[in-house]
């Protein structure tokens, strides 16, 4: 129990630095060296390109040692610099336009092989989020979709195709699953008017984050059913608004987010339900496999 208390008091610390980070280094400017001011006049200024540079690009870019970088990061509260610096990832990443975000990515890449800079990229971002991922978060959110009365799958804009995934092969094991189109507002509450205690949310919002998506989770919570979300941080907008909280990391690939990390944990969520179901899957999908085949649903190879 003590560890959960400590766990959860480091992560209201890092959620109010993700917050906080400019405010405090406003705050705190009269008190910095000549250096450490150079340091945060280029943040406030050009936070976005901060955000993505090393402890020395930033250095070099303002004319100060990556010694001195790192000691303003620790002088915000910070760790050391990668915190600080995943910190701001995680401010603005809301905040960037696709041209930012183009950009940036560019700048990122630069001359290496595209190829190999996104996959590993991905590759980071399925580890950190192995490492990261709270499993009794994971566990309770297969509890509740196992239980649940009615499941109402939402995802907006990019991140309707991880919802799309997540409805389409939850619905293979329940018999209860309604994915939610997010075309409009009013499209949305249509859809989930019927909504009461007992049944379940499940969204997935991921940069830029949908202003439906958190409408709709407040409607929900409003009518007294259990939201869970899929999202990338604590941070994130739909968090507050979320009784179950699924974090996968996202990174910035182009004008759009690596979703390798999230699409992974919705595929553990699907195979951590069909086996709590048991053989009424296996049931499922006998019946499934004799009426594709019967409609040639799926095209038979040869041999």
């Amino acid at each position: 129990m003590r560890d959960v208390r400590r766990k959860s008091k480091r992560q209201r610390k890092v959620l109010e630095l993700e917050q906080d980070t400019l405010t405090r280094i406003r705050e705190l400017l009269p008190t910095f060296s000549k250096g450490q001011k150079r340091i945060a006049a280029f943040i406030l200024e050009s936070y976005d390109k901060a955000a993505f540079m090393t402890a020395s690009k930033l250095g070099q870019t303002v004319g100060v040692s990556e010694s001195t970088v790192v000691r303003f990061a620790v002088e915000l509260g910070y760790s050391g610099y990668p915190s600080m610096q995943k910190s701001l990832q995680k401010m603005i990443r809301s905040r960037l336009t696709s041209v930012q975000r183009l950009e940036i990515a560019n700048d990122q890449i630069g001359d290496q092989d595209v190829i190999e800079s996104v996959l590993r990229g991905d590759m980071a971002m399925i580890r950190g989020t192995l490492e990261e991922l709270d499993r009794r978060e994971f566990d309770l959110a297969v509890d509740k979709l196992i239980s649940a009365r009615r499941i109402y799958v939402l995802g907006a804009r990019s991140s309707s195709a991880v919802a799309h995934f997540l409805s389409v092969h939850l619905n293979l094991i329940l018999d209860r699953v309604c994915e939610v189109s997010a075309n409009s507002n009013g499209e949305i509450f249509e859809q989930i008017f019927r909504m009461e205690k007992g049944d379940v949310l499940l969204t997935v919002s991921f940069p830029r984050y949908s202003s439906r998506t958190v409408k709709a989770m407040q409607f929900a919570k409003d009518r007294g059913a259990t939201v869970i979300t899929l999202t990338d941080g604590l941070a994130s907008p739909v968090s507050a608004a979320a009784d179950v909280k699924l974090i996968a990391k996202s990174g910035v690939t182009s004008f759009v987010d690596s979703l390798a990390a999230p699409m992974s944990v919705a595929n553990a969520l699907i195979v951590a339900a069909s086996r709590r179901c048991g053989n009424s899957v296996t049931k499922t999908l006998e019946q499934l496999e004799a009426i594709w085949d019967e409609y040639d649903v799926y095209q038979k190879m040869d041999g």
